[in-house]
Parts: structure tokens; sequence; C-alpha cells
């Protein structure tokens, strides 16, 4: 069962799925670039550190991004995820600047290239490219915050 939250004009819809134990969070209307997927927002730190574990699907349209406090390398791994990604590295301003693949369940990590990595969206393998999304890419940082304030968490602590 979902339920539906109604929107004004400047919001998209939030869709909130059934609570299990995997799968908590809810998910949001979003765009990068011109492209609508659906997303699960991991912006706590116990959210961070669980991402995509054990899943054992996700639809072509469905991401999950990751929201950190400031821009910064990172380096994401694969432990206990079932399925294999692209992910996505974005800057402080929402521009897609890397995506690389990740493997199940590797461990050794994916670094960023950049310093600068303050958002990072994981899609299925495949998905960027099937999706038309590239590099320069953008997301807008004000549907972030939206979303953020929809968690009841403050976006400033999140330099939004």
């Amino acid at each position: 069962m979902a339920f539906f939250y109604p929107s004004c004009k400047e919001k998209e819809d939030f869709t909130k799925l059934d609570s299990t134990k995997e799968n908590k969070n809810l998910f949001f209307d979003f765009k990068i670039g011109d492209v609508p997927i659906k997303v699960e927002a991991a912006v706590l730190p116990e959210e961070r550190s669980r991402g995509l574990m054990f899943r054992e699907s996700m639809a072509l349209n469905e991401g999950m991004l990751f929201v950190f406090e400031k821009g910064t390398s990172q380096r994401f791994w694969m432990k206990n995820t079932r399925i294999p990604l692209d992910i996505g590295y974005l800057s402080s301003s929402g521009v897609l600047l890397e995506i690389h693949k990740a493997k199940p369940h590797d461990t050794s990590g994916v670094p960023s290239r950049s310093n600068d990595i303050k958002f990072v969206l994981e899609l299925n393998a495949g998905a960027y490219k099937k999706l038309g999304i590239s590099i320069g890419s953008k997301v807008l940082l004000k549907r972030v915050s939206e979303i953020i304030e929809y968690r009841g968490l403050n976006p400033s602590d999140y330099n939004l």
C-alpha cells in the first residue's frame, strides 16, 4: 500500500512506502537534468552507512540520494550490497561530475576524483546511460532542501 501526499504547485508529490525492516525511507519525485526518477534520501549518518545494503532489486528509474553536510572526497563501497550499481558523484552545486561502476559486495571502495562531492546518487548499473543522464547534469538544490525539510531535518545543517 502506498500513501500519496498532496502537493502544491512548487513541490512535487511525495510517496511513502510501507515500513519494513529493509525500507523505512520515503521515495521522492526527483530530477537529475531533465530525467525524472524516484529517490530515497540517505541523509542521517546511519542511513548513509546502510545505503542499499541487502536490497534484492531496484527499478530502473529508482535510486538513493546521499546528502552530506559539506563537499569532500568520497569513497563508496558495496559491503552487503547485492545489486550492481552506478555511483554518481555530484558537487556542492549539484553538478554530476563522475559516474563509476560498482560491483556487488566489493569492499575495496570506489573513490571520487574530486574533493568537492556533497551528493551521491546510486542507480542501477547502466541506468545513467539508459536514462540519458550524463556528466554535467544538475540536480536542483531547492529540491534537495525540500526533501530534507520533509524529513523533519534542517537544510542549513547540510549547508543548503
